[in-house]
């Protein structure tokens, strides 16, 4: 009678235990969660600084349109001067189809006056410390910022230097 060798196994040899797979599952988890909230506030930052870019192209045609005409367009609030209607959208001097609600899904304000412009984003509701309110107007910008923006130039001061500071 031969005998037929037969394979003994050690414990653990064969797979994983429950306590490693555990340990392997955690680790995951503490990953997944760091990377989920820097995910999100890269994601705020984001929003904030489109936010800030939405304004300064609106402020930017607004300035526009003082060197050129010598005054700004009157604007009772935000959805007139990006209207499609718009001087400021007629004349080129910002881009077609803006949004009128900031990334965060509040309405942009704002109003023009021959003499000066407003503009507002209320900021990031859920980080009012470090993504506060935006506030444009001709030659200032203020509003905290995660982000450095830079500095805004005075077109009121350009323009009246003279006749030639008008294009």
């Amino acid at each position: 009678m031969t005998s037929t060798p037969t394979r003994t196994s050690r414990p653990g040899s064969r797979g994983f235990s429950l306590l490693e797979l555990l340990v392997a599952m955690m680790i995951i988890a503490v990953l997944g969660t760091l990377g989920f909230s820097q995910f999100r506030k890269h994601s705020a930052q984001a929003r904030y600084l489109k936010a800030q870019d939405d304004l300064k192209i609106v402020s930017e045609g607004l300035d526009q349109y003082y060197l050129k005409h010598g005054k700004f367009p009157d604007f009772g609030n935000f959805d007139a001067m990006i209207d499609n209607n718009s001087s400021l959208v007629k004349e080129s001097l910002i881009k077609v189809g803006m949004s009128a609600q900031d990334p965060f899904g509040q309405p942009y304000e704002g109003k023009s006056t021959k003499a000066t412009y407003e503009l507002k984003c209320a900021g990031d509701p859920n980080n009012q410390e470090d993504a506060g309110p935006i506030i444009r107007t001709p030659g200032q910008v203020s509003g905290s910022s995660p982000v450095s923006a830079p500095s805004a130039t005075t077109p009121a001061g350009e323009a009246t230097a003279g006749p030639g500071a008008k294009k």
